[in-house]
């Protein structure tokens, strides 16, 4: 009799335990899903920064959050940061950014982006730029960028930016 309790109640916990564990292991893994979330975060941000619109671009942004481009000067606050973005935009009024890669590093995440566009705004070269950089974010509790760090090739931009127009320094 004992034995046939055992049986039983193996046999009872195996109906119950096997199926728990299998429905675990079909869902997505909490890593996965945030991984998810920045891609679709990053998208968003590559398609504001391509839209010439500086306002949704700074809604990215938390309201005391800041865009640092290299070395230079950070734009400190919400509307900072939209004026950053519009004169980007108006100076490259055809400007893509697309996204390339995005990846948590840490705290940070990392964005990978490949931008292109012509200076043809007010006071422009008329030059083309085609670069790849990324920016280095820390987000806030509300997943807005509380920091964003951007990296591009100083050298090369201004190399693309003020090239002249017959393309005679891109040949020996």
């Amino acid at each position: 009799m004992k034995a046939d309790i055992r049986q039983r109640a193996g046999g009872f916990l195996a109906s119950m335990v096997l199926p728990l564990v299998l429905l675990a292991s079909c869902q997505p893994k909490e890593e996965s899903m945030k991984i998810e979330e920045l891609n679709d975060f990053a998208t968003r941000y590559a398609a504001a920064w391509s839209s010439q619109d500086p306002a949704r671009f700074a809604s990215f942004y938390s309201e005391n959050g800041s865009l640092r481009i290299n070395d230079g000067e950070p734009s400190i606050g919400r509307d900072a940061v939209e004026r950053t973005a519009r004169e980007f935009m108006t100076a490259f009024p055809d400007m893509v950014i697309k996204l390339v890669e995005v990846r948590q590093d840490g705290d940070r995440v990392e964005f990978h982006w490949h931008w292109t566009g012509t200076n043809s705004g007010p006071g422009g070269t008329g030059n083309a730029v085609d670069l790849r950089g990324h920016e280095l974010w820390t987000l806030n509790s509300d997943g807005l960028i509380l920091e964003s760090l951007g990296h591009l090739d100083e050298t090369e931009y201004q190399r693309q930016l003020n090239a002249d127009a017959k393309g005679s320094n891109s040949e020996s």
